[in-house]
């Protein structure tokens, strides 16, 4: 039954085809303006919801294979050339309608079902029994059948959300979340599975879990992920806080003392760290997180063989995918400390190909597309025009690149002058970026727009260190929108730090990155990325004035730091100042995947260590061509 369940093929299909048949009248709605471009669109949509009514309906679709419907139709969309942000609300539209009662003239034939509780407390004691046991798939078939039944039960629904999540499909987990907290708003439990679900979004996250402790204020679970949430945000005083609460309700919370050893890490409080993660593995010896959280503490050595052995029978366990993926990628790092390189690859490609199962394919028809828009609409003649009233501000610093080409190293260098600061990674031109997509791939955007953007980002540095000359946000994908960042500043200072093809590729490969960077978990897919990241920044670099960004090679600043830190200071027009040089004793918070290595002296084994593993990278080989 489990795999009937999750056979959403058919439902997939005819996503698809609403999509194609919705794009093209949107492009001709285009060409139309005003009111009756408004009018052409309600009329789309309700042409899409009549046929929706007609072909998706009589499927019965459940949970997965409705979320499955919503994704095709969606990413459908977006190939097709509609915008994101209407994408999203095309794709609501028709599931809230999918989601209503159907009409009575086609249900008065039938009679209610009949519920039997014995057999309904049957089966959610069986789903919750398979669930305690980690028989994952096992305890999606007892909810499934269950919500047959009794479709508004929301302990099933939430524990059926549960079990999804574990299996690694996360839409459908909150879907079920979402619709467990409509019929009971009031559960601290799903509130807090939620906000799990939502880790990568901290802001979100964080309203769930205020949310359920404010039903329940000594639920230590909500407690202590609210931690582990403030510090993904950077709050990290306020995830101490939030850990300590945790820890008050519950002196022995695991989760709690693990994530004050992950605020300990990013503080550079290594021995400290580690005794936290002791403690909370005294607590959970088992703990998946915990087990994975050492190698990234320290180098590794055969010493450590006993890690090795516990980390490899608990990944063999009946683990959550996330968690096992997690152990995966330490196991890598193990191996690749001691030397053993065909294990830590090995290792490297398990954790790789399981999050490959759960993560939105990553498109090089999309990334290509919009690098050739943004090469187009970005000219020379165009960023010099919008250069012309941009803010004369000289506070921001941009350090970009490709993700483990360096930049937490460039930031921990400058942030070491006592006139500069690090904002570490802000998502502010990100979220810009996205949320004007359409009009970038267009052109710049209007003055207004962009005298408002440089206020609102000034505010937000200031924040950060209001007394600081030069701040650095080192956001590595600010490449994308280079352009947007001058034409708003420019007289920032922006820093581009380039490495070894090869190098940066493979680290990013042996990098336990999010779901939303998933061209870092197949070889092609990075070779691909980095050749269009290539191409975008050549532009980049031929359209801005000469002089307006400095290229920094990784490999020149780790041979000969002095030279290449006077470099940048000049860059930056800071005097000179020696704890530039001993960067790894400044203290502040690395909130990245680089919080270890920034901690250390300058050092060369990075240095071509793809040639270590030269025999399984086929297709990262023709970078160096």
């Amino acid at each position: 039954m489990i795999m009937q369940w999750f056979d959403a093929s058919e439902a997939a299909h005819i996503g698809i085809e609403l999509a194609d048949q919705f794009a093209p009248q949107q492009a001709t709605r285009a060409a139309t303006h005003g009111n009756q471009a408004l009018r052409k669109q309600g009329d789309d949509l309700h042409a899409i919801l009549q046929r929706a009514d007609r072909e998706v309906r009589t499927l019965r679709l459940n949970f997965y294979k409705k979320a499955k419907f919503a994704n095709s139709f969606k990413w459908r969309l977006i190939e097709n050339g509609v915008e994101p942000s209407m994408a999203d609300e095309v794709t609501q539209s028709l599931i809230l309608h999918l989601s209503k009662d159907r009409p009575k003239s086609e249900t008065s034939d039938l009679a209610p079902p009949r519920v039997d509780a014995k057999q309904t407390k049957h089966l959610l004691d069986q789903g919750n029994k398979c669930l305690a046991e980690s028989a994952y798939a096992q305890a999606v078939d007892h909810y499934q059948e269950l919500l047959e039944l009794q479709p508004l039960n929301p302990e099933a629904l939430c524990n059926l959300g549960v079990a999804l999540f574990s299996l690694g499909h996360y839409e459908e987990a909150e879907r079920c979340y979402r619709q467990s907290l409509e019929v009971n708003p009031l559960s601290a439990e799903t509130l807090c599975n939620l906000a799990a679900l939502l880790e990568r979004n901290p802001a979100e996250a964080e309203k769930y879990l205020r949310r359920a402790l404010k039903i329940n204020p000594k639920y230590a679970d909500a407690r202590s992920k609210l931690g582990l949430v403030l510090t993904v945000a950077g709050r990290l005083r306020e995830a101490k806080s939030a850990c300590m609460k945790a820890l008050k309700v519950d002196p022995r919370h695991a989760e709690a003392l693990l994530c004050l050893g992950h605020i300990a890490l990013a503080e550079g409080r290594f021995e400290e760290a580690e005794t936290f993660v002791k403690r909370a593995l005294k607590a959970a010896p088992k703990l998946p997180g915990a087990w994975a959280a050492i190698p990234n503490l320290r180098r590794m050595t055969v010493a450590d063989s006993e890690w090795l052995k516990g980390a490899e029978e608990i990944a063999a366990s009946a683990l959550p995918l996330w968690q096992e993926a997690e152990l995966r990628f330490a196991i890598g790092k193990y191996c690749d400390d001691v030397e053993d390189f065909e294990r830590a690859f090995q290792s490297y490609r398990r954790g790789n190909e399981l999050l490959k199962t759960v993560t939105q394919k990553y498109s090089r028809q999309g990334y290509s597309s919009f690098a050739d828009d943004m090469i187009r609409s970005h000219s020379r003649e165009a960023l010099a025009r919008a250069a012309n009233c941009g803010s004369t501000s000289m506070k921001p610093v941009f350090v970009l690149g490709m993700p483990r080409s360096g930049t937490s190293l460039l930031e921990q260098i400058i942030a070491s002058h006592p006139s500069a600061s690090g904002a570490g990674e802000l998502q502010f031109w990100l979220d810009t970026g996205r949320a004007n997509e359409g009009k970038l791939r267009q052109g710049t955007l209007d003055e207004p727009v962009r005298k408002k953007l440089a206020e609102d980002y000034l505010g937000i540095l200031a924040l950060r260190d209001p007394g600081a000359l030069r701040v650095v946000d080192k956001t590595n994908f600010n490449c994308d929108y280079l352009g947007l960042l001058y034409s708003v500043f420019p007289k920032a200072r922006i820093i581009y730090v380039r490495r070894d093809p090869i190098d940066t590729c493979l680290s990013c490969y042996f990098q336990n990155f999010s779901a939303g960077l998933s061209f870092t978990m197949d070889l092609s897919d990075l070779a691909h990325y980095y050749g269009v990241h290539q191409r975008l920044m050549k532009h980049w670099l031929t359209a801005l004035p000469s002089g307006a960004v400095l290229e920094v090679p990784y490999e020149e600043l780790v041979a000969d730091q002095v030279a290449w830190t006077h470099r940048i200071l000049d860059f930056l027009e800071l005097g000179w100042d020696d704890r530039c040089l001993s960067f790894d004793k400044t203290e502040r918070a690395v909130n990245t995947a680089s919080a270890w290595q920034v901690r250390q002296k300058i050092y060369v084994r990075s240095v071509e260590r793809w040639r270590h593993y030269e025999r399984f990278i086929g297709p990262l080989k023709g970078l160096r061509a």
